[in-house]
């Protein structure tokens, strides 16, 4: 299975993400041509070759008008005696955008200085902003495909879901900064093409690492990670660690949530590239974002048995848990007839669930069956990689399922399919099988 690992033990923004995309792409400088020409207004990016510890890797630098965003973390020991002496930047600091340049000169990926409309006339330089209605515009004038286009604005809503609920608003009301929104914009819509053509079948990302410290943004100073990253990283392994500093940012937060398919540690994988997105800050690790590309083999993984003996429980229960318990995630659920005390026949209850699920499903048991307690074993399993296609035959489209591993492939029909086909067409299964399978091509 081709799988992406992204490897964020810096933390993620924008354009560090895009730049460890870029490095995996074929054809780097055809796709920045492309990016170049997407219509963003005022947007220019800029791939740069950038070094960290001695590992070299590529930076992103996106201009908007000629002019790159900026931020700035603030050391803890100063957080108390210099709050004014920085008020006037070339604009406000909207702080989804960086690239961890955490020294008072950083060029970042910023958008925390997302405003909403009663404080966004109060600044030293006034810039124009922009809502949810003028990015849909710039979004479907884009020249990109659909899938392209429903990717960027489903991180755009994740973003603007969480500033609105962090500034208290709707997310009709929340403006965003040209800068940094056009900056946004790029970045996610980058990373979004990048993935397009990269095309890979599972994504899968480390825990991620926010940094700690504090940040000043449009609205003062602010805990990392800001407000609205930490509402986005809601439901992901994250950690603050021993970097001081702002590592990731509403952008890169975004984007991660929306791509993962699950946050873990790199799998066992035979690896064809990898990518370094570098930040422009060296701190006492390298500053970059690790991405790998390659397949990864079928998987072992840790599953959960749980059986109870039963000999009060009429049939009708029975199947009635059996639904429940399917219902409720379990892999399998299966009766085996069993004797028991007193010479009672009774029936043997085997539900295979997932490790996290073994509390909840235990709990289903008790509640919906007569046993007084529920064993449960953990078992090692080794299984091949699933996965879904359709195909198209002369007698209409057919789900395949897919499985594939330790050197074997596996491909099967789905059944309820055939057997719809067979009665509409007048057919047999196996005529509508064997053309299924025909028309698959792996």
């Amino acid at each position: 299975m081709k799988t992406l690992y992204l490897e964020c033990n810096m933390g993620a923004s924008g354009d560090m993400l895009m730049g460890a995309l870029v490095d995996l792409l074929p054809d780097a400088e055809a796709f920045l041509k492309k990016v170049n020409h997407l219509g963003i207004p005022g947007v220019e990016i800029i791939r740069e070759e950038k070094a960290s510890f001695g590992v070299h890797g590529t930076h992103m630098v996106v201009k908007v008008h000629g002019e790159e965003e900026e931020s700035m973390d603030v050391p803890m020991e100063h957080v108390h005696h210099d709050h004014h002496d920085h008020d006037h930047h070339d604009h406000d600091h909207d702080h989804d955008h960086h690239d961890h340049d955490h020294d008072h000169h950083h060029h970042h990926e910023h958008d925390h200085g997302y405003q909403d409309n009663q404080d966004s006339h109060h600044h030293a330089h006034e810039h124009h902003h922009t809502g949810m209605t003028e990015i849909e515009h710039i979004i479907s004038n884009m020249p990109v495909s659909d899938k392209v286009k429903a990717d960027v604005r489903a991180v755009y809503n994740i973003i603007a879901q969480a500033e609105s609920k962090v500034h208290g608003t709707t997310v009709e009301q929340i403006h965003f900064h040209e800068v940094g929104n056009m900056d946004a914009i790029a970045d996610i819509t980058a990373v979004c093409l990048a993935l397009e053509e990269l095309a890979p079948e599972q994504i899968i990302i480390s825990p991620v690492h926010v940094g700690h410290g504090e940040i000043r943004c449009a609205h003062g100073i602010l805990p990392v990670p800001a407000p609205a990253t930490a509402m986005i990283l809601q439901g992901v392994p994250c950690y603050g660690g021993s970097i001081e500093g702002e590592l990731c940012t509403p952008t890169g937060a975004a984007l991660l949530k929306h791509f993962a398919d699950k946050f873990g540690r790199q799998p066992v994988m035979t690896t064809e590239k990898i990518g370094y997105g570098m930040g422009t800050k060296e701190f006492a690790a390298a500053n970059m974002l690790r991405a790998w590309i390659g397949e990864t083999e079928a998987e072992n993984e840790q599953i959960m048995e749980l059986n109870c003996n039963l000999d009060d429980c009429t049939g009708e229960q029975l199947g009635y848990v059996m639904d429940v318990l399917m219902e409720a995630g379990a892999l399998d659920t299966f009766f085996i007839p069993i004797m028991m005390k007193k010479n009672r026949p009774g029936i043997l209850l085997n539900c295979i669930c997932k490790m996290e699920d073994a509390e909840k499903l235990s709990r289903l048991i008790l509640k919906h069956t007569t046993t007084l307690g529920v064993r449960r074993t953990a078992y090692d399993r080794m299984k091949l990689n699933r996965e879904t296609t359709t195909v198209t035959t002369i007698y209409g489209d057919v789900t395949m399922k897919i499985s594939k591993g330790y050197g074997i492939t596996r491909i099967k029909p789905e059944f309820d399919d055939l057997l719809k086909l067979s009665r509409e067409k007048a057919v047999t299964l196996d005529e509508v099988r064997r053309e299924a399978m025909k028309a698959v091509k792996l």
